[in-house]
């Protein structure tokens, strides 16, 4: 904590190690065995959780580039395990969003220079690749994959288990299970090798690809499509994944890209 800048109201965990030249502000909150490098910034209304590690030149609770924000009390939330590199702004909640509060979940790896803008809430087990940006209120679900220098329209949502390509143009919502890629961005299959990698079985892999060709192949509109899954397909954790994904989306879905077209 030498050369160190550290409010004596914040509240700093057991066995939690600052190194020099870092900036933690009044309202912060560190858990238990943290580990925040030198020059790391925290500013007000930040909670970090156990176990993090933070990198230098990170800077956490940044208020809003958002010309509403009138200087409300906001937060950013970031819960255990989480890792954030070198570089990465985290911005606070705003009270226009009605949200006040920006939250990262456990186990998340968030990689140099990444941003994620004010009001976004990412899931657990995520990973945001160096220089990718959220724009305000995005979302991403857990263990969804950003590729690096991808940036993502405010509003987007990103579904859980979804991986999308280095260097994408988020402007649609990613659905779950997905692999994204291509100008504009597409349906490119779904993530087999990470769904094999976190236990998912040939069933459940199955499952997710047919459920996916009425989706995507199947010539009927998004509305029908998911009322055909509704009544023909058997029930499943997967199928309530998807429909209430795409239901919900107010973007819209990114659409189908055919791989063959090129070959």
């Amino acid at each position: 904590m030498q050369n160190s800048t550290i409010h004596p109201n914040a509240k700093i965990g057991a066995n939690v190690q600052i190194g020099p030249y870092c900036y933690i502000a009044e309202n912060v909150e560190i858990g238990d065995g943290c580990v925040i490098a030198p020059h790391v910034t925290i500013m007000d209304y930040v909670k970090l959780g156990k176990n993090c590690k933070v990198f230098p030149g990170a800077v956490i609770g940044g208020i809003p580039q958002d010309l509403k924000f009138a200087g409300e009390v906001s937060w950013v939330e970031i819960g255990d395990n989480t890792v954030i590199r070198e570089c990465a702004t985290i911005n606070r909640g705003t009270a226009a969003s009605g949200k006040y509060l920006t939250k990262i979940g456990s186990n998340c790896l968030i990689m140099s220079y990444a941003h994620v803008a004010h009001d976004c809430h990412i899931g657990d087990h995520v990973i945001q690749v160096s220089y990718t940006g959220l724009a305000g209120e995005s979302e991403v679900d857990d263990w969804a994959i950003i590729g690096g220098a991808s940036v993502a329209h405010q509003f987007t949502k990103i579904g859980a288990h979804a991986m999308i390509q280095g260097g994408s143009k988020i402007g649609k919502d990613v659905p779950p299970y997905a692999m994204a890629g291509r100008e504009p961005l597409s349906f490119c299959g779904i993530n087999i090798v990470g769904l094999r990698r976190r236990g998912f079985s040939l069933e459940q892999i199955d499952r997710i690809r047919e459920i996916y060709k009425v989706i995507y192949n199947s010539g009927l509109n998004r509305s029908d499509a998911c009322n055909v899954l509704e009544k023909e397909f058997p029930a499943s954790e997967e199928k309530d994944v998807i429909l209430n994904f795409i239901r919900n989306s107010k973007r819209g879905i990114i659409k189908f890209t055919d791989l063959s077209a090129d070959e």
